[in-house]
């Protein structure tokens, strides 16, 4: 609402809109993305506890993940909600990292409001944030390490620092070298960059056995039972058939209509059926192959014929699968049988129906340079299979990041006490209010190991003047917090090691995502839409109807 000169009111927005303007509007938006920030701090590092998210219809899911926090939360607030999608932004970029950045995106916001405070300018906060990013991405990849595909300590390293904060903290060893060997298996050399596709790692959730029964299967690994029971359970040096057609005769496209007189002349139709599917099964038989896996249906003429021949089938595969196992036995999906010649079969050295928990699943394994892998997680409860699931996409994601990025970074918190050491140097060069901006950044950085020593239950202060001061001295850059024993150690004797892109992802998104909050100075929300109005209706719509 603007107010005439004469002192008459002008509406300009719409009746039963609200607006908040001017330094209300930044600190009701800071103090939101503060509230989600908090929520997640508990959660971050080694010693991080846990959340218990119950959803409209009472399903219950345990986790520390930021990512999987983050959107089952269902937060409303708009300003918190860009940290949500900083945490998503993290975790389809690198896959993991998705509290630092949030927790970061939060120190940033607390800093910036003590200067705020003293009137210092948002835009003047912003500039110096940003330079401030600048600094510490360009010091970031000085300070990394580089590493070798063919080091797989240092990457078991990285899969085990990644799942040291998880639920499957007991079984890490176990599960970080499933991960790295799963990595190796599937990553591409293209031009002189490595290529990783986690998409080609399957991951198997079965409820039931203990974590260490969890398995990593050279090959695919089929949701699916062998369709008939006349047919081989177990086939060893497997021929295997990958059809994108379906073994059954197909309905004609337009309705059709077959006058039949007499008896003969149905039996002379349904054996001229037979004999199509006969000659299918024939072909298949012709070309040696002993496995046939369709994403389409199998008729049950089709299946006796095949049973008969000693074939394992298994139909309704997802496309996803029957592409993945292009890739794991070398095969080639055909989409006509007639097409189907012997170099199209894939090879697997083993193909077996299991039982595995409740269900029956087709295992395709011992494939010979699979370029396709699955993982099988086991857990004795549901919600740990689910954590667990949760957990190893992590190992895989910052495995496939360091291998891609080639360099590496110590944890603990010594990168981010290296990085503000540097951060603030460059203040005092700086100088003017800007300066002021910078080492709020700096502490921000800090902040995040500050959040590491409390969920350790460790005094901060202490923890950080003793950090301040390894990393001053010489050959002190690795100097980070042992949370198991409580002091001060090197991060990279101690294997805590993590790739670049996951630490330069959380400074950029959680910078940019703070940066965009401080520039909001007007906050205009539109009024709430009435139920009928919701559905299309004019308000009072529905009661008119209710009347008649």
């Amino acid at each position: 609402m603007a107010v005439e000169p004469t002192g008459i009111p002008v509406l300009i927005l719409k009746e039963g809109t609200q607006r908040t303007a001017g330094r209300d509007a930044l600190r009701a938006n800071i103090m939101a993305a503060r509230a989600v920030a908090e929520m997640i701090k508990t959660t971050f590092g080694p010693k991080g506890m846990d959340k218990m998210l119950v959803d409209a219809l009472g399903d219950v899911t345990i986790t520390n993940d930021g990512a999987t926090i983050m959107d089952k939360a269902e937060i409303q607030h708009p300003a918190a909600k860009m940290l949500v999608q900083v945490a998503k932004s993290q975790d389809s970029e690198v896959g993991d990292g998705t509290k630092r950045a949030v927790v970061f995106s939060g120190e940033l916001l607390k800093n910036a409001e003590e200067l705020l405070a003293k009137n210092i300018h948002p835009t003047l906060i912003i500039a110096g944030y940003r330079r401030a990013m600048e600094e510490a991405l360009n010091l970031l990849y000085q300070l990394s390490e580089p590493i070798s595909i063919d080091d797989e300590e240092s990457l078991k390293k990285i899969a085990k620092t990644s799942l040291t904060s998880k639920a499957v903290h007991d079984a890490r060893e176990y599960f970080a070298e499933m991960a790295v060997k799963a990595v190796k298996q599937i990553v591409e050399l293209r031009g002189d960059k490595y290529y990783v596709d986690l998409d080609n790692i399957q991951i198997i959730k079965k409820y039931g056995g203990a974590l260490l029964d969890s398995m990593l299967v050279y090959g695919i690994v089929l949701d699916k039972e062998v369709v008939h029971p006349g047919m081989p359970r177990r086939v060893s040096e497997a021929k295997i058939a990958l059809l994108d057609a379906p073994l059954e005769i197909e309905k004609p496209e337009i309705d059709a209509e077959i006058r039949i007189n007499d008896p003969s002349q149905l039996k002379a139709f349904l054996q001229q059926e037979e004999e199509i599917l006969m000659k299918l099964v024939d072909k298949i038989v012709e070309i040696g192959a002993n496995v046939v896996i369709t994403q389409k249906g199998i008729d049950e003429v089709a299946q006796h014929f095949l049973a008969k021949k000693g074939i394992l089938a298994v139909r309704r595969v997802k496309r996803s699968d029957l592409e993945k196992l292009e890739r794991a036995t070398g095969g080639r999906i055909v989409s006509n049988i007639d097409d189907l010649k012997p170099e199209d079969l894939g090879y697997a050295k083993l193909v077996e129906e299991r039982k595995i928990g409740e269900d029956k699943m087709v295992f395709v394994e011992g494939c010979k340079n699979p370029r396709a892998v699955s993982i099988v997680i086991r857990g004795g409860l549901e919600r740990l299979v689910d954590e667990a699931e949760r957990s190893m996409r992590d190992a895989l994601s910052a495995v496939a990041d360091a291998i891609k990025d080639g360099r590496v970074v110590p944890g603990g918190g010594a990168i981010e006490i290296e990085l503000a050491k540097h951060i603030r140097k460059l203040a005092t060069r700086v100088g003017g209010k800007e300066q002021l901006a910078i080492e709020a950044f700096a502490k921000a950085l800090e902040g995040l190991v500050v959040t590491l020593i409390e969920n350790a239950g460790l005094d901060p202060v202490d923890m950080i003047m003793k950090l301040r001061a390894a990393h001053e001295k010489e050959g002190g850059k690795h100097i980070g917090v042992n949370v198991f024993t409580g002091d001060i150690d090197d991060m990279y004797k101690n294997g805590v090691i993590e790739p670049v892109s996951v630490v330069a992802n959380a400074i950029k998104a959680g910078t940019e995502a703070s940066t965009i909050i401080l520039r909001i100075d007007d906050l205009i929300a539109a009024s709430k839409l009435e139920k009928g109005a919701e559905a299309g209706k004019k308000p009072g719509e529905e009661e008119k109807k209710e009347e008649d």
